[in-house]
């Protein structure tokens, strides 16, 4: 595990409690550099989604049990927000969560001429997902994948 995933990963059991007891729940944690700063981001949602307020609260509560670990030895900006309507889908649990849901998928490379759809995400096993597109079954490697989000209609 790099560093990135160490910092993520305790921020993430940090942030749990605090979630939890607002009803809440962690949707993702990342740590990313950004042109010269660092950014520590905690996507959080609930039933009927997040406010400025929630948001708000959570970010005290996290910041203050940040400093009391203090194990990320560089400044960073500490953002707490919302997922977004089409958030990304990048890790296990996230797909797990999504299975049934619409989603769009981008490709690196193309299959059936196409290097996007969208589709239910119908199943997802061992590094392998399985979408029905059109009532037609599309089997990939996650290798394949190169990125899947939340399909949002306007």
């Amino acid at each position: 595990m790099n560093i990135k995933e160490q910092y993520e990963e305790r921020t993430e059991k940090l942030l749990e409690p605090i979630v939890s007891a607002l009803d809440f729940k962690t949707v993702d944690v990342e740590y990313v550099k950004e042109g010269s700063d660092f950014y520590l981001r905690a996507y959080i949602d609930k039933e009927g989604g997040i406010t400025v307020d929630d948001c708000e609260k959570v970010s005290r509560r996290l910041e203050e049990a940040l400093d009391r670990e203090d194990f990320i030895p560089n400044a960073y900006i500490l953002e707490v927000s919302s997922p977004g309507l089409g958030r990304q889908l990048k890790k296990e649990k996230h797909y797990l969560q999504s299975i049934g849901e619409k989603v769009d998928v981008r490709l690196y490379k193309p299959v059936n001429g196409k290097k996007e759809f969208t589709g239910i995400l119908a199943g997802y096993e061992n590094g392998v997902f399985e979408f029905d597109v059109d009532r037609e079954k599309i089997t990939l490697e996650a290798s394949a994948v190169s990125k899947i989000c939340l399909h949002f209609d306007f």
